[in-house]
Order: C-alpha cells, then structure tokens, then sequence
C-alpha cells in the first residue's frame, strides 16, 4: 500500500507537532507558547512533512542579505525525519520544498551543516547536489555576565 507524503510550510497550528519532533530529534523540550511565538514572529522557514496526514519530518532554513556578498545567503539549519518515515525520499522532498522558496527569494546558494560520521544524511544531501566541503565549525557557548 502506498503511503501519502505531503509537505507543506508549518503553522501555529503544527506547534505541539513540531515540539515532538525536535524532541526526538535533539532532545530539547520547546515549550507550546514558545514555538507558536517563533512560528508567528520569526522569518526562519520551517517545513513540515506528512506521511498518510501524520507529521514525520521537518527542515528549517534561513535566508538574509549581508553587506558582505552581492546575493541573498541562505542555511538549511536544521532537518529531521522520523525513523519510521525514513528511506521514502522524505528528507529529498522537504529539501526540494525549501529550496524552491529559497530560490524564488533569490537566494543562488544554500550552506547547510551535518556532522561527518552522520552517513545517511550525508548521502541524502549529496545525492540533492551538495558538496562536502572543508570548512571548520566552531561553537562557544556564550554565558551571562551580571
């Protein structure tokens, strides 16, 4: 039996969804006011993927113009997909859903960031015309100073 894949942008409506997902997907517990407000206020675009009407998978991206560079840049931030959902070409299709926005903003080239050990996505991702490249990332956890 063939199961109905659907991608659609998320909305307020999407946020106890969305709260699931990324708990199994990073194991951070977003409060429901929370992601309403950030669905509502912030210009991040957030993906949401179905399977048979049940949400399975999401991908966020993120796009702004810096003085920088002559075009609009963009970074797919963040992409998951169920267990379950997986090696339906779901990821492949909230990729394809996003980059056409991205796309229609003007945004030429998208960045996006994987760990190296996280084979299967890094297979997703090449297979849609990504290339690894050799870039250091770096992370410092910023503390409040009273």
């Amino acid at each position: 039996m063939n199961k109905q894949i659907t991608i659609r942008w998320a909305t307020q409506d999407d946020s106890e969804d969305l709260i699931h997902l990324n708990d199994l997907f990073n194991g951070v517990r977003m409060e429901l006011n929370e992601v309403k407000e950030s669905l509502r206020t912030s210009s991040e675009l957030v993906a949401l993927a179905f399977l048979d009407h049940r949400a399975v998978g999401f991908a966020c991206a993120q796009y702004f113009k810096s003085f920088c560079y002559p075009d609009l840049y963009a970074e797919i931030t963040e992409m998951y997909v169920s267990e379950h959902a997986r090696r339906r070409g779901i990821a492949s299709l909230l990729l394809g859903f996003i980059e056409e926005e991205l796309r229609e903003k003007g945004v030429k080239n998208v960045k996006l960031l994987t760990g190296l050990k996280n084979e299967t996505a890094l297979k997703t991702y090449a297979a849609n015309g990504y290339i690894i490249r050799d870039d250091a990332v770096m992370k410092k956890k910023l503390s409040n100073h009273s």
